[in-house]
């Protein structure tokens, strides 16, 4: 099965975490955190439509200002969600520079503020000099982005601040059989994308012209197979309390991967109560107990880049246990 999204971490253990996720299928991409960019390649940034930032902390927010820079002749909105007081953390970015002539530049962004019970959003475009504009408050149900074939879903946890998790579920995967293809004589092509997309979107009256034939919905719906989606999730900078535990735990469930920081050996757990972090081994055990099919350990504290694999290992240890 060729997965829905291709992730990669935009950085090294010990510098800015973020993370990734190419949507090949929709063309696009989303970024989950803002930290250090320079990786990411100017065509990568401006793929990007939907980043989602846990907290705007300097490692996970400095990022923004590249990302700016690369979108400023942008054409489509550029979608950024954040915790409370997120949308004057960039108001507070994008006021910190002159804008006198960008009045005919296309940008848009629009940022979403996420609280317990609400999504509060203001749009900040170019043409205005980047003032911000009240675009409403929309109830908060746990679901910040949803269309036909995917969804992210967040948890506000605490990191002495409010602090998001994140997750990109995939509603399911469609796979198409090879064998049954060839028996309608057709190859593997574009329209193929077309037909996920009629059946994600139950478009059953669409007919396609695939070698200057015409095919009907009916006639093409079996050679796809319908299989379990793929998930993703995404947890930094978060105390190991039994609250957020519990909040990590039912948002991160049966995913096929968790990026999830390690910031800390068990033998200083002290510490990261003191820094509002996890321990390697309070991540592994989250994932165990959430049962994530794979555990990356991500985004370590600098006291342990001499032993960086200490982490991996005590996070993979006790994500292995048999309890």
């Amino acid at each position: 099965m060729k997965p829905s999204f291709h992730a990669k971490l935009l950085n090294g253990p010990f510098e800015d975490p973020g993370l990734y996720i190419r949507l090949p299928r929709e063309r696009r991409a989303l970024m989950f955190d803002l930290g250090s960019t320079l990786n990411l390649s100017s065509r990568e940034i401006l793929k990007t439509t939907d980043i989602f930032v846990t907290h705007s902390h300097i490692d996970h927010f400095i990022g923004f200002d590249n990302v700016l820079r690369v979108s400023l002749k942008r054409e489509s909105p550029l979608k950024i969600y954040g915790p409370k007081g997120f949308i004057d953390c960039v108001r507070g970015k994008l006021e910190s520079y002159t804008w006198n002539l960008i009045s005919d530049y296309p940008l848009r962004i629009d940022v979403s503020e996420v609280t317990e019970t609400s999504i509060k959003k203001a749009a900040f475009k170019a043409k205005n000099r980047f003032r911000p504009e009240d675009s409403g408050t929309e109830p908060f149900n746990g679901i910040l982005l949803e269309d036909s074939s995917f969804k992210v879903s967040a948890e506000i946890l605490d990191h002495q601040i409010p602090c998001l998790a994140f997750s990109i579920e995939e509603n399911y995967h469609i796979n198409i059989d090879k064998v049954k293809l060839s028996r309608l004589n057709l190859q593997v092509d574009p329209w193929l994308g077309e037909l996920k997309s009629a059946i994600r979107e139950e478009r059953t009256e669409d007919a396609f012209i695939i070698e200057g034939k015409t095919f009907t919905y009916s006639e093409l719906r079996g050679i796809a197979g319908i299989t379990e989606g793929q998930k993703i999730s995404y947890v930094v900078d978060v105390l190991g309390s039994s609250g957020n535990k519990k909040k990590i735990i039912e948002l991160v469930k049966s995913s096929d991967i968790l990026y999830i920081e390690t910031f800390f050996l068990d033998e200083d757990r002290d510490r990261a109560k003191n820094r509002h972090h996890l321990t390697a081994k309070e991540a592994g055990r989250i994932a165990r107990e959430a049962n994530v099919k794979r555990i990356e350990a991500i985004h370590f504290s600098p006291r342990y880049m001499d032993k960086p694999e200490k982490l991996v290992e005590e996070a993979e240890e006790e994500f292995n246990k048999n309890v």
